[in-house]
C-alpha cells in the first residue's frame, strides 16, 4: 500500500474499527495536521496538550536550546518522529542530541536515538500511563540515554538514566530549588521559577483577564 493510500484509509476508517497497519515510513510521511504515534504498527491518538503543558514545554525548550545549540547540539519539538522499533513510532515533547554525538536526519523517520527525550506529563490517565509506563519501555529499548519526566500537576521533575541492562534508574527527583540536569554539564533548571511561570495561568476552564 502506498503512503497516500495508507493515509487516506486511516482518514476514512470507521471510528469503531481498528485502523489499518502502517509502516514506519508511511507514518513518518503523514502531514503534521494528522496527529498520532505508531504503536504495534497502528496509529494511536496522542495526548491533547493544554496551555499548562505547552508553557512547561516552552520553558524547558528555551533553557535547553540556549545551552545545547551553541555547543553544536540539536533540540526539536513534538513533531520529530522517532522509529523506536520496527513498528513503533514515538514523538517526544522535546528531543535533544548532545554535541559530539548522533546527528538527526533532515527528513524522514529518525532511527538514531536522541541523548535525551523529554515528556511533559498530562493529567489524563491514558497519557500518564503512556509517559510513565509505555514510553519508559520504548525509549529504553531504543537506547535513549536520559529520559526526563516533568509533571505540571504534581510539580515534579524526574530524570531517568539508561543502565547496561536497557533499564532506567532514577538519578534525579525534585520538586523545588535549582537542579543540575543529568546529561547537560553545568545546565541548571530553576524549578521554583518554572512553577511560578505555570502559576501565572488562570484556573482550569476559566480565562484570566487583565487590564
Amino acid at each position: 500500500m502506498s503512503t497516500e493510500r495508507a493515509i487516506a484509509s486511516i482518514r476514512t476508517a470507521p471510528a469503531s474499527g481498528e485502523p489499518p497497519r502502517m509502516t514506519i515510513e508511511q507514518w513518518a510521511a503523514m502531514p503534521e495536521d494528522d496527529p498520532g504515534e505508531l504503536v504495534g504498527g497502528r496509529l494511536v491518538e496522542e495526548e491533547v496538550a493544554d496551555y499548562a503543558h505547552e508553557t512547561i514545554v516552552s520553558f524547558v525548550n528555551a533553557l535547553v536550546r540556549g545551552w545545547v545549540v551553541p555547543r553544536g547540539g540539536f533540540v526539536a519539538g513534538s513533531e520529530a518522529k522517532f522509529a523506536v522499533g520496527e513498528d513503533q513510532g514515538r514523538k517526544p515533547d522535546l528531543s535533544v542530541f548532545l554535541p559530539g554525538g548522533n546527528v538527526p536526519p533532515r527528513h524522514g523517520p529518525i532511527r538514531v536515538p536522541p541523548d535525551i527525550a523529554i515528556e511533559v506529563v498530562s493529567p489524563v490517565p491514558v497519557d500518564v500511563r503512556r509517559d510513565r509506563i509505555e514510553k519508559v519501555r520504548d525509549y529504553a529499548a531504543f537506547g535513549v540515554r536520559w529520559y526526563w519526566l516533568i509533571d505540571p500537576s504534581a510539580k515534579t521533575v524526574e530524570a531517568l538514566e539508561l543502565t547496561g541492562e536497557k533499564r532506567y534508574a532514577v538519578v534525579l527527583a525534585a520538586t523545588e530549588g535549582i537542579v543540575t540536569l543529568p546529561g547537560c554539564a553545568e545546565l541548571t533548571l530553576n524549578l521554583d521559577e518554572m512553577w511560578a511561570d505555570l502559576d501565572r495561568l488562570g484556573p482550569a476552564d476559566e480565562p484570566r483577564m487583565t487590564g
